[in-house]
């Protein structure tokens, strides 16, 4: 989910359909609104929907696109429990090479 989200247009895509809501918009409108050719669009939709960010479905002839709510709540619960926590099991090296400082 995160290396989905690491390119800008990407994050431009998701910002704009978290902020759409749950009726989510479509795949041309966010061509439209992100000034994207189709195809560019077309792939960075995929990618998103490839990392669980989004969710697709079929209107007439169009791809709606909508957030993944429940992916976005699992991503955070796995930052908060594992990532987020003061509870360590080892003691990060001082240095880039990885020794502790020597003392003077």
């Amino acid at each position: 989910m995160l290396c989905a989200l690491s390119q800008e247009s990407r994050l431009d895509i998701f910002r704009l359909l978290v902020q759409n809501g749950p009726d989510g918009l479509a795949a041309g409108a966010i061509a439209r609104h992100c000034q994207l050719p189709a195809p560019t669009c077309s792939f960075h939709l995929k990618e998103l929907k490839k990392g669980g960010l989004l969710k697709c479905s079929r209107r007439g002839r169009s791809q709606i696109y909508s957030v993944n709510l429940q992916g976005i709540r699992d991503l955070l619960d796995y930052l908060t429990e594992h990532c987020c926590t003061d509870d360590c099991d080892h003691e990060a090296p001082d240095s880039a090479d990885g020794r502790k400082p020597e003392a003077a």
